[in-house]
């Protein structure tokens, strides 16, 4: 019996007691290989001693003083740390620390609004996303996000934002098409839509770099990210990059967006912001935005309790440091290459593996009926669930999801391990994924 809400009030969880490395341990003694880090969370592992350190130590000196009396010296540190290595439009800019990436993208969302506000444009207040996207499921987030069956239940209370097609060649590039020129294709629906809504109503375009758990690790193909830029810029539309589940070093480069190219006006970053030793989520302005915000009221129209929360900083500032004392980025690289060719080696041929795609620690199957029509499984079938049942009592901890096709329809299992991962836990992981396929399939 428990008395905690759980996700599933129908099934009873593990309890989980302790984590090393990329493992966890339930309270029966059995191990799981934590390939997904929780949902692309623990980037350095459950153990690492240099982050329990810092949370140590910041807790015995100050575990909170509220912000408006007070700053305090991990925010600062950590703010200083991220503005410096974040896109060159972002130097002289501003972050600012919240519990979550949810939270994250709701400040986003408030200060691009604001954004236009302060320079009289207020007409704008109209954001854009993409379907099949993801980015929090709290009330604004949940509306830039565009997963059906996420939304469905809440749909009358939430805000009017218009959705354009994701970027998703595997299920959308036409016969014959480059992928430049579908990424050209897919990016002007930003532009008619905005002509459509009135270019003086839009406030901001929300994106994922890549995409996280909805559509499974989808990387963007060249030139799309640089168009989607040109449009913003030609429209006056502020440009949001949610690197929530893909940045931090998660996808081979710090940040996610720094491999297309472009700058973004606003950044949201958290999962492998804390690594999960703390809850922590964070939202980056570039010097555009913190300008323009400067040269009007001067002040955050927004605020947090626990915003810039000391303890929560010393944790993502010792996660930072020890991705880069680690060279850790380098690592997701090269370990992430080695994990595509494992999946490819072991999957390509399957006839129930229609797609593997991903960049990175940050790697995708997506599991289809029919190989060759890239038909999805019914979803009375329950592929994704199954696949999470039998990969945990296999010992395997994975990402998998439905609806990744249509929003219901379409099976995919995302894989983002810790970036310590090695070579012979690559190996593990294989096994057990195959191992986890052939159960849910025969």
């Amino acid at each position: 019996m428990t008395s905690v809400l759980h996700r599933d009030l129908k099934i009873g969880l593990p309890k989980v007691v302790r984590g090393e490395g990329c493992y966890l341990f339930d309270s029966e003694g059995r191990s799981y290989l934590d390939a997904s880090g929780g949902a692309a969370v623990s980037c350095l592992g459950h153990s690492d001693e240099r982050v329990i350190a810092a949370v140590r130590e910041q807790i015995g000196t100050l575990p909170f003083a509220h912000t408006s009396f007070f700053t305090n010296q991990p925010a600062e540190a950590l703010a200083e740390k991220l503005i410096a290595r974040a896109p060159e439009g972002f130097g002289r800019g501003r972050a600012v620390f919240v519990g979550s990436g949810s939270e994250a993208m709701e400040v986003a969302l408030k200060l691009a609004r604001q954004y236009h506000v302060e320079r009289d444009e207020t007409a704008r207040s109209v954001f854009i996303a993409r379907r099949m996207s993801y980015h929090g499921n709290t009330l604004g987030a949940l509306s830039v996000g565009g997963h059906m069956q996420r939304r469905a239940t809440y749909a009358p209370m939430l805000m009017n934002v218009e959705h354009i097609p994701a970027c998703h060649p595997y299920r959308d590039i036409e016969p014959g098409e480059t992928l430049e020129a579908y990424g050209l294709r897919r990016a002007d629906e930003l532009e008619r839509t905005i002509l459509a809504v009135g270019a003086d109503k839009v406030a901001a375009f929300v994106a994922e770099p890549v995409s996280g758990a909805t559509l499974g690790s989808v990387p963007p193909v060249p030139g799309y990210f640089r168009r989607i830029r040109e449009i913003c810029d030609h429209y006056g539309v502020l440009f949001i990059a949610d690197e929530v589940m893909c940045g931090m070093g998660r996808t081979g480069t710090l940040f996610a967006i720094e491999q297309e190219g472009v700058c973004p006006d606003i950044i949201t970053v958290a999962k492998g912001l804390g690594a999960g030793y703390q809850p922590i989520g964070g939202m980056l302005a570039s010097r555009k935005v913190v300008a323009g915000i400067e040269a009007g009221s001067g002040t955050l129209a927004n605020g947090h309790t626990y915003m810039s929360h000391a303890v929560a900083c010393a944790a993502a500032l010792a996660v930072l440091e020890a991705i880069e004392e680690d060279g850790l980025v380098e690592r997701v690289e090269r370990m992430g290459s080695l994990l595509r060719r494992r999946l490819e080696r072991s999957f390509s041929q399957h006839p129930a593996v229609g797609d593997i795609r991903g960049r990175g620690l940050f790697q995708t199957i997506e599991l289809v009926a029919d190989r060759d029509g890239k038909i999805p499984f019914p979803r009375s079938r329950r592929i994704a669930e199954r696949f999470r049942e039998r990969a945990m009592s296999n010992g395997l901890i994975c990402y998998p999801s439905a609806g990744c096709a249509d929003g219901v329809l379409g099976d995919h299992v995302l894989l983002a391990p810790p970036y310590i991962v090695t070579e012979a836990q690559i190996d593990e992981i294989i096994e057990k994924m195959e191992q986890t396929l052939a159960e849910v399939l025969a």
